[in-house]
């Protein structure tokens, strides 16, 4: 979450009275993540989250994500809920940009997270693989491999001033994967595709919900357990935690077990995964909107998990015995 756009107090009381949420008491702009303007509301009848969609978010796939999270809250995943104003819409405009209101969740995000925590995302994230199983709305994952190499071109120029080497190394990667290795016959879903610590809320050692579905789309379920390997497992110094990959894994396998093809193409998912971040923080990196109250992420956090991923030749090197053999 971010604050590109910012809203006068009465711009903003004047849209919440389209809906019936008291009346406002205070609101500050949430200076993380890189997507979106977010907001913490406080009025006289709770709290709440106000987002206004920039940047990527395309104003048609917004009834996708509201919609996406209604359902997966009616089927026991905990996420927050769209607001609905009077006249019964969950989606308005404010400040010239789309925007919604969504139900606050208590919780803090594990800044440092262990592997208590990895199992609990592996097990959340399983379960909302399977609550989406009958999500009838279908919305395209823009940022797969047909996606990734308009993201070089717009920074392919530049890559170098960031790591010398860095535009010769994007693009052999990606001619790899899209030279006809990437899976196309692997069980797919509706998947998050972000959710990375910030985006997931604890309470103690407990999960008490997941946040952010401006990325949620159809793909491959195995490519968003390949993305939270990438968030989660690696240590500050970019060293892969495999105890915190065993505990994800196996978290997510007793609550949905992956086949033998998707555990056979877990390194490759990954390594498509980690070169979908570095490319769009790349692109972030070289773009920073003036006056952002946010601090552009590191692209070669990515460049540096890649290369752990081009190494890795089965699941056992993320702590997962495969399927059929005996430990």
């Amino acid at each position: 979450m971010a604050v590109y756009t910012d809203v006068a107090a009465d711009e903003l009381a004047d849209f919440l009275n389209q809906y019936d949420l008291g009346e406002l008491l205070s609101y500050k702009g949430i200076a993380e993540g890189v997507e979106n303007s977010n907001f913490l509301l406080h009025t006289t009848k709770g709290s709440f989250i106000l987002t206004l969609y920039e940047k990527r978010v395309a104003k048609n796939d917004l009834p996708y994500f509201l919609g996406l999270m209604t359902h997966l809250a009616e089927h026991g995943v905990s996420c927050p809920l769209p607001v609905r104003a009077k006249d019964g819409e969950a989606l308005r405009e404010l400040s010239g940009r789309p925007a919604a209101i969504i139900t606050f969740l208590e919780g803090v995000w594990p800044r440092k997270p262990n592997a208590t925590h990895c199992a609990g995302v592996g097990e959340g994230l399983a379960r909302m693989h399977l609550a989406g199983a009958n999500f009838a709305v279908r919305r395209a994952n823009a940022l797969s491999v047909a996606g990734w190499r308009p993201l070089f071109d717009a920074a392919a120029s530049r890559a170098d001033e960031v790591q010398p080497g860095l535009r010769a190394f994007l693009a052999a990667e990606l001619d790899y994967l899209s030279g006809g290795v990437w899976p196309d016959n692997l069980p797919e879903g509706v998947i998050h595709a972000d959710l990375f610590n910030d985006n997931v809320f604890f309470l103690g050692d407990k999960l008490s919900g997941i946040i952010d579905f401006t990325f949620a789309c159809n793909d491959m379920l195995a490519y968003d357990v390949a993305i939270c390997l990438n968030a989660w497992c690696f240590e500050p110094d970019h060293s892969f935690n495999v105890t915190k990959a065993r505990a994800f894994l196996n978290a997510y396998g007793r609550v949905r077990k992956l086949s033998e093809a998707e555990e056979a193409a877990l390194p490759l998912l990954a390594r498509g995964a980690a070169i979908r971040f570095l490319l769009t923080r790349l692109v972030d990196w070289l773009n920073v909107p003036p006056g952002a109250l946010v601090k552009p992420k590191d692209p070669l956090e990515y460049v540096r998990k890649l290369r752990f991923h081009q190494s890795v030749t089965s699941v056992r090197d993320y702590g997962l015995m495969p399927s059929g053999l005996v430990a």
